[in-house]
């Protein structure tokens, strides 16, 4: 008996061609139910997932959007009030401006009026000056005849010429500086005559005289009667006494060097 007949071939038997077909067909069939059923599972897991990724980012986005409204809005109300305020202060300096113009205006108006008056009144009394001159000069009877003062009128004159020299100070009422209403008021008050304050109620106090009838102690005013601006006393022979202004204080002056608009008697 030989030895190798009873030793088994190492080699596995073929499996026939048919067997092989029906495993093969068995696995694709099962990776294939596999395949499908893990992909079903993928999509059906998939779902939420992207539901769940993409909310977050659509979230984010509006918010974004939202902070840009708000901050846009923002800025659109803070330039809207800062055209406001400059509108406003724009109006206003016009407003002013207009103000300002128009008090200009009404300012050089109140300035030329009060030119053209004082030019009036330099004019006027110029031709007064004239008027006096040529009446003075043709009429030396009555200069002669108006120079004595008796009486209360001497005490009068004699009081007003004793002040030549002194101050002359607005509001001054004596003893040593005086204006020209204070020493008239003074001075009549020696002889018992009360005066009023001002030159405007002096001018109309007594009885209006005119400058060619003038007698010792009458009082001379500059201006219309009742707003005349300055007064003084007449002493006879042309010439009259008053406190004039700060440059020469009391002071004894000829008619023609400021010749007076009227005159009033109180004595």
């Amino acid at each position: 008996m030989s030895l190798t007949a009873h030793i088994r071939s190492h080699r596995k038997p073929r499996r026939s061609a048919s067997t092989i077909a029906m495993r093969a067909g068995v696995a694709s069939g099962v990776l294939g139910t596999l395949a499908v059923a893990t992909a079903a599972g993928s999509a059906n897991a998939a779902e939420p997932v992207t539901q769940t990724l993409e909310l977050p980012v659509l979230t984010g986005d509006l918010a974004a959007q939202v902070a840009q409204s708000a901050q846009a809005t923002q800025q659109a109300a803070a330039n809207y009030q800062l055209q406001a305020e400059r509108d406003a202060a724009a109006t206003a300096a016009a407003k002013e401006a207009k103000k300002d113009l128009a008090e200009a205006k009404a300012e050089a108006t109140k300035k030329a009026e009060a030119a053209r008056k004082a030019a009036a009144e330099r004019a006027t009394r110029a031709a007064e000056r004239t008027t006096l001159t040529s009446t003075s000069s043709s009429s030396s009877s009555d200069s002669t005849s108006s120079s004595t003062a008796t009486g209360s009128a001497a005490a009068v004159i004699a009081f007003v010429k004793a002040q030549i020299g002194d101050a002359y100070v607005s509001g001054g009422t004596g003893p040593n500086s005086w204006d020209c209403s204070g020493l008239m008021q003074t001075a009549f008050k020696q002889v018992g005559v009360d005066l009023p304050r001002v030159s405007q109620d002096q001018s109309t106090f007594g009885t209006q005289v005119s400058l060619d009838n003038l007698l010792p102690g009458d009082i001379l005013y500059w201006g219309s009667a009742g707003s005349a601006y300055h007064v003084a006393v007449y002493v006879g022979d042309g010439m009259f006494v008053g406190a004039q202004n700060p440059s020469t204080g009391v002071a004894e002056k000829p008619m023609s060097y400021d010749p007076p608009t009227g005159a009033v008697r109180v004595l």
